[in-house]
């Protein structure tokens, strides 16, 4: 991809998520909280699959 369309890109995804924050902070806060659980879900199936391997 060029570099100026990843630039638009990533500025237009930050000013979003200022927007997002600004104006709907319960909704941004259950946003952050899901995607926490998810990646915690997705190390502690991670961790899991390794102690299964070493055991």
């Amino acid at each position: 991809m060029p570099e100026l369309v990843k630039k638009v890109l990533l500025w237009g995804f930050v000013a979003f998520l200022i927007y997002f924050m600004a104006f709907r902070p319960e909704g941004a806060a259950e946003m952050f909280k899901a995607i926490g659980a998810g990646l915690m879900a997705m190390f502690q199936g991670f961790g899991d699959f390794l102690t299964s391997l070493m055991t």
